[in-house]
């Protein structure tokens, strides 16, 4: 089945199995790793994507149900320079990338928040978090970044480069 979707800014179109997963489609059809299988039942949260612009488990979504919508993966989220956007260094900066397993889910995560609201409180920001579960950080640090984030992007002082930016993504991948 051919599935046409935007990809990460672009436009694309997969032949795949109507019975697998986004996620599938997305690490075993068109190469995309950065989303991690983690669980594949929706307990984890390492499959979390933007579908159009909401934070879901990849794993529990067919692939032909990204038909004709938007999919943002962790590759879609960088800065302007093509490096990491300002969430991605805060959490660099505040350590709460450790083994970096859940860190794609839970960049997405922040990003869904941060597109909501840019004055989350701490019990929301834990709240945004719960899909997605970390074993290394104790979460502490991944709020902390995402707090950061969330002032910076308020004052203007960041510049706010997030998931709505295309990345270089091939207009047609075809694979059978």
């Amino acid at each position: 089945m051919k599935i046409r979707f935007t990809l990460n800014g672009e436009p694309v179109s997969v032949e795949a199995p109507a019975h697998i997963s986004l996620l599938h489609m997305l690490r075993d059809y068109i190469g995309l790793t950065g989303t991690k299988e983690g669980c594949d039942v929706g307990e984890c949260g390492a499959c979390s994507v933007l579908l159009d612009g909401k934070l879901v488990n990849s794993c529990l979504v067919l692939a032909p149900q990204a038909g004709g919508r938007t999919v943002v993966t962790i590759e879609g989220v960088r800065g302007a320079d093509g490096g990491p956007n300002d969430l991605q260094q805060n959490f660099i900066d505040h350590g709460a990338v450790q083994c970096g397993y859940c860190i794609p889910g839970m960049v997405l995560a922040g990003e869904a928040l941060l597109a909501r609201t840019l004055t989350p409180t701490r019990a929301e920001t834990r709240e945004a978090l719960s899909g997605n579960l970390c074993r290394c950080t104790g979460y502490q640090q991944i709020v902390d970044a995402i707090e950061a984030t969330a002032a910076e992007r308020r004052s203007g002082a960041a510049g706010r480069s997030t998931a709505a930016e295309p990345v270089a993504q091939p207009a047609e991948v075809v694979h059978g």
